[in-house]
């Protein structure tokens, strides 16, 4: 079985979620990429705690396209620390995963 996974990265502004998106489905780097927000983040920040109003966007990919993709996220991404985490989805339906294969870059 092709292992798939889900990233996940969040942005300040709508405009640079789906700038990201749709780079990466016209790179065939993801296959769906589902912009989720605007959500709050709380995190530790310089030595401080802070917050910002965000961005989600989760990714569907394939593990081995992960070094291009994070590399990808990387050097389109505002944030001087962005978070890039990839998580594996141990399972899913045929279908979904039928179509997850067609629509990635062999």
């Amino acid at each position: 079985m092709v292992d798939y996974i889900q990233v996940i990265t969040t942005v300040e502004k709508k405009s640079d979620a789906e700038k990201i998106a749709k780079n990466l489905l016209e790179k065939r780097l993801a296959a769906c990429v589902q912009i989720i927000g605007p959500l709050t983040s709380f995190f530790h920040w310089q030595g401080k705690l802070d917050s910002a109003t965000e961005y989600l966007c989760q990714i569907k990919s394939r593990d081995d396209l992960y070094n291009e993709l994070e590399s990808e996220i990387t050097g389109m991404h505002p944030y001087e620390v962005p978070e890039i985490v990839a998580m594996p989805i141990i399972k899913g339906g045929k279908d979904y995963s039928d179509w997850l294969a067609a629509e990635l870059k062999a």
